[in-house]
């Protein structure tokens, strides 16, 4: 019974000892190999590791891409003196283990303090040289990359690389927003209005065309008419000499006629006339013939 103790306390001795020996290290992870508080070596790639046991610790450290995510936009100064609201996020990754923990004793919240303090920096620095334009459309790729690059050469320091820069929102603050909108909203009355004035002018000038060429139209046909009621009373002239020439006192008798129907067309026609005159030659002719 005693020899089966001793073997069961090697065997837990010998367990101890190998899970001291060796630790595993993830694909996403790097590891630092301390001893008595100092750096040993780095181990970045991934698989199974020995240290010295009980001598040797070992601290694990993530690979992987961490987000810096400002909780409140950020009010920076333009070129043209405006402010303006900034919301924008970081990046980063550690790249040199050693290097970081030396600088913030690895500890991410310190990193993410010291990132932040130095991306700000370099936004005050690039929003005071650009406009509001710039910042929001014009050139806000070229901003983007310009604090990308500088960022990533301050926090190569710390053992860090920046891999992104991005501005997620950039607006004016509350208190100007209203007169950036009545500023705006007032410059689009305007151009309403040049365009309703430019429409009203065009019209105009459509309107007094069509009446010109109204005017055109309807004189073109008063000259055709007159044109061709001319024509026809020539016509109607040389028909009745004719008459006249073949039978003079025919065409007489029936001009006659014709001057009687439009002079009694309406019964409440009143005529003044010599009962002698030659205008009732052919009624008086009509008579002597009834009797």
């Amino acid at each position: 019974m005693k020899q089966y103790t001793n073997w069961l306390v090697l065997g837990v001795v010998a367990l101890i000892a190998v899970n001291s020996t060796f630790f595993v290290v993830d694909q996403r992870q790097t590891a630092l190999v301390f001893q008595l508080g100092k750096v040993m070596r780095v181990e970045t790639t991934p698989g199974l590791k020995w240290k010295i046991p009980f001598l040797q610790d070992v601290r694990y450290f993530s690979s992987q891409i961490i987000t810096l995510d400002t909780p409140d936009p950020e009010r920076f100064i333009t070129a043209e003196k405006k402010n303006v609201l900034v919301d924008s996020f970081v990046k980063w990754r550690i790249v040199d283990v050693k290097q970081y923990f030396v600088s913030v004793h690895g500890d991410e919240s310190l990193a993410n303090t010291r990132l932040a303090q130095t991306v700000n920096s370099i936004m005050r620095e690039e929003f005071g040289k650009r406009t509001i334009h710039d910042v929001v459309s014009g050139e806000r790729d070229k901003v983007m990359e310009v604090l990308r690059t500088k960022a990533d050469s301050d926090a190569r320091k710390i053992g860090v690389q920046v891999l992104d820069v991005r501005l997620k929102r950039v607006d004016f603050p509350m208190e100007i927003s209203d007169s950036v909108y009545k500023r705006m909203d007032a410059e689009r009355k305007r151009v309403a209005n040049e365009l309703r004035a430019s429409g009203a002018a065009e019209g105009e000038k459509i309107k007094a065309d069509a009446d010109r060429q109204r005017e055109i139209i309807l004189a073109e046909a008063y000259r055709d008419a007159q044109q061709t009621k001319g024509e026809g009373d020539a016509k109607a002239s040389a028909l009745y000499a004719a008459a006249f020439g073949k039978n003079p006192e025919f065409y007489s008798f029936y001009r006659s006629l014709e001057a009687y129907k439009q002079s009694f067309k309406n019964k409440s026609d009143v005529m003044v006339l010599d009962p002698s005159s030659s205008f009732f030659k052919y009624l008086k002719s009509s008579g002597k013939a009834g009797k």
